[in-house]
C-alpha cells in the first residue's frame, strides 16, 4: 500500500488557534489534526469495520444513500480508496476519534472533485448516529476548513447538501462556508446545496 504524505508543518497551528482550527502532528508518518475534543487520523485499512459501523448505519446516509456502504469488503475498498487519495494529493478524510479513545466516532476531511466544471475540495462529515447532538461534525469540519485555508490557500472548498438536510446545512455554516448557488448542481440522490469559502462575487 502506498504510504501517505507526512505532515508539512508538525509543530504548526492552522488559524483561529488550537480549540478551532486544529494542530497539525506527526502519528505514524501521517498528518493528524488535534481540536479541543477530538482526534482527526488518516484511516488505516485495518479501520473498515468501524467505518462501516458508520456508513454502513442507514441513519448515516438518509439523505445520501448512495453513500451507504453494505459489507466490509466494500468497506475495505472505500479505505483503500481514502487512502490512494492521501497519498495522490497530499489531503483527503480522516477518521475522527475523542481524545484518549480508541473508537472512530466519525469522518471527516476535503476530496479533489468538480463541481460546475470547476475543482474544488469536496467536505465531508459523516458520524455516529450515537454522538449526534454533541457539536462533533463543526468541531471536525472547522477544523478541516482552517486546514484547507492554510495548506491549500486560494482552493475551493465545498460542501454539498442536500435541501432538507437542515443539520448538514448548520454545519457548514458554523465551519466558515456560506451559501453558493453558482455551485448548486444535481448530485447522485437529487439536487445539492453548495456552500464554500468563495468570496461573494466571485466566480
Amino acid at each position: 500500500m502506498t504510504p501517505v504524505p507526512r505532515c508539512p508543518e508538525a509543530n504548526g497551528h492552522d488559524p483561529g488557534g488550537h480549540g478551532a482550527g486544529g494542530a497539525c502532528a506527526e502519528g505514524a508518518g501521517a498528518q493528524a489534526l488535534t481540536t479541543a475534543r477530538l482526534v482527526l487520523e488518516v484511516p488505516r485499512i485495518e479501520e473498515a469495520p468501524q467505518i462501516l459501523a458508520i456508513a454502513g448505519d442507514p441513519r448515516t446516509t438518509v439523505h445520501n444513500p448512495s453513500d451507504h456502504v453494505a459489507d466490509l469488503p466494500e468497506a475495505s475498498h472505500l479505505v483503500d480508496r481514502w487512502l490512494q487519495h492521501w497519498a495522490q494529493h497530499g489531503l483527503g478524510y480522516w477518521c475522527v476519534r475523542e481524545h484518549d479513545a480508541t473508537e472512530v466516532v466519525g469522518c471527516c476531511g476535503l476530496k479533489r472533485m468538480t463541481a460546475a466544471g470547476q475543482p474544488v475540495l469536496n467536505l465531508l462529515y459523516r458520524f455516529r448516529p450515537e454522538v449526534w447532538g454533541r457539536g462533533y461534525a463543526t468541531e471536525a469540519a472547522s477544523a478541516v476548513v482552517a486546514w484547507g485555508a492554510r495548506h491549500r490557500p486560494g482552493e475551493t472548498i465545498l460542501a454539498r447538501v442536500r435541501p432538507d438536510n437542515l443539520a448538514s446545512q448548520r454545519v457548514a455554516l458554523r465551519a466558515g462556508l456560506r451559501r453558493d448557488p453558482a455551485l448548486d448542481e444535481p448530485g447522485e440522490d437529487g439536487g445539492d446545496l453548495a456552500f464554500s469559502n468563495r468570496v461573494p462575487g466571485r466566480t
